[in-house]
């Protein structure tokens, strides 16, 4: 996403030189690179992923009721070369085990809990994010009866809506809901949107760490940050549009 704005800049100040507007060219050029070095280097993806993290920083203390739904929702898989197995990636570890971590707080307590894992197959690997993280979990120690599997979302969108509908088949009195930080503001609003409101827990936090030198993983943070900026951006725009799916009515899940 970055680049390609990068190579619009540049591209549009080319065709200003070629009209020999000269200073609109050079500030083109300028714009271009101080977006690079910013991204690049590290401030800008700090600043915007600051904004997105810094309000989930603390994980909350739950109070678990008699009804509880934790709410995973995937990050992807990868299929192991040479091989049948898909396993969920490197970038789903965090929000596996803090979903692991306060199911058994649940169990602990002596509560019913169930663990709602959503994500399809969206990387085409031949297994859904649910299944393949659901095998984890059980291999964790996770009752196979407490799962409840969305395999079906293929976005953030439809994990919200597709996982609507479960909840208020099992009637939650407290529902948790997983995934990284970054992710947790959109997620949260889709949550909303579909009548919603659960508590959000991150399951991982990025840190970014300001360089001299322009550096890949600072780029990939900053395309990281913007996608989920647009993707709230759109959803509010759809919102004015009225082209989102119109909300269910709120089955009161805390």
């Amino acid at each position: 996403m970055l680049i390609l704005w990068l190579l619009v800049l540049v591209l549009i100040g080319f065709l200003f030189g070629l009209f020999r507007w000269r200073r609109c060219q050079w500030t083109l050029y300028g714009l271009a690179l101080a977006l690079f070095l910013a991204s690049a280097c590290g401030p800008l993806p700090k600043w915007l992923l600051t904004h997105l993290q810094s309000p989930y920083a603390v994980r909350p203390d739950i109070s678990w009721a008699q009804r509880n739904a934790i709410v995973l929702l995937g990050a992807g898989t990868a299929r192991i070369e040479d091989t049948d197995r898909v396993e969920p990636t490197i970038f789903a570890d965090g929000r596996i085990i803090e979903a692991y971590a306060l199911y058994r707080s649940c169990k602990q307590a002596g509560d019913n809990c169930k663990l709602v894992v959503s994500g399809g197959d969206a990387f085409h690997n031949g297994m859904s994010e649910a299944d393949s993280y659901a095998a984890v979990l059980q291999s964790m120690g996770v009752d196979p009866s407490d799962l409840i599997l969305d395999a079906r979302s293929m976005n953030t969108w439809q994990n919200a809506q597709f996982v609507q509908p479960l909840l208020h088949a099992y009637q939650p009195q407290r529902v948790v809901l997983v995934t990284s930080a970054f992710h947790l503001r959109r997620a949260q609003a889709f949550f909303a949107h579909f009548g919603m409101d659960p508590t959000p827990v991150r399951g991982d936090y990025i840190q970014v760490r300001l360089t001299w030198l322009p550096n890949v993983w600072n780029m990939t943070l900053t395309d990281t940050a913007l996608h989920e900026y647009i993707g709230i951006l759109t959803y509010h725009l759809y919102n004015v549009l009225g082209w989102n799916a119109p909300p269910p009515s709120r089955y009161g899940a805390a």
